[in-house]
């Protein structure tokens, strides 16, 4: 726990709640749940005709006092520079998420354009971006790897099923010990089930 801010400290925080960019009036409740960390989410969760209104919402959010997370779009695109310009030197924002990743030198970009010392969390979710793990975990300024599980098995055509994600998700965890990183963060629960939650929960622990 971090002292000066009550808040959980990101080399350990467990819970990570995502949400849409898009939907200021949920970011005060989201501050207030009992996630560990809150992402605010530029990137798929809203359409690119809505990323500057939703860039916009969420630095006036920051600025205004909230702390959270943002999750970036993946820099093979414009916004990527756009989202990086607005968040430069912002106050409330404890690091961001970059998407997509498939590179050591996308994350050193990305860190060139923040003040010295941002935590990047990085997004692994392709064949590609597993395979150049390695690199990107020491990469400059790589703060935490992620696995972005839904669009990893859309880019390979796996399943969801434990058996069919196992590699990967160890992979980053070996990835992570090798490159002395914090562990690695598994992708979203989906479900409101409690049921789903604990399962799968479960299955991040082990």
């Amino acid at each position: 726990m971090d002292i000066m801010t009550g808040l959980v400290a990101p080399e350990v925080a467990r819970s990570w709640l995502l949400v849409p960019g898009r939907s200021p009036e949920l970011f005060d409740a989201a501050a207030g749940s009992p996630a560990d960390a809150v992402v605010l989410d530029l990137e798929d969760a809203v359409p690119a005709p809505a990323k500057p209104a939703a860039r916009d919402d969420v630095v006036a959010w920051l600025r205004g006092g909230g702390q959270a997370w943002v999750r970036i779009n993946d820099a093979t695109t414009s916004f990527w520079t756009d989202d990086l310009a607005a968040l430069s030197g912002v106050p409330g924002l404890r690091g961001v998420m970059l998407a997509k990743a498939e590179s050591g030198h996308q994350v050193e970009a990305t860190a060139d354009r923040l003040p010295e010392g941002t935590r990047i969390l990085v997004l692994i979710e392709s064949a590609m971006g597993l395979e150049a793990a390695p690199e990107i975990a020491r990469a400059e300024g790589t703060f935490r790897l992620v696995f972005g599980s839904g669009d990893f098995r859309r880019d390979t055509g796996m399943s969801d099923s434990p058996m069919a994600m196992a590699y990967a998700r160890s992979r980053l965890v070996i990835t992570s010990r090798a490159a002395r990183l914090p562990g690695p963060i598994d992708g979203p629960t989906l479900s409101d089930d409690p049921d789903v939650l604990e399962r799968e929960a479960e299955l991040t622990r082990s």
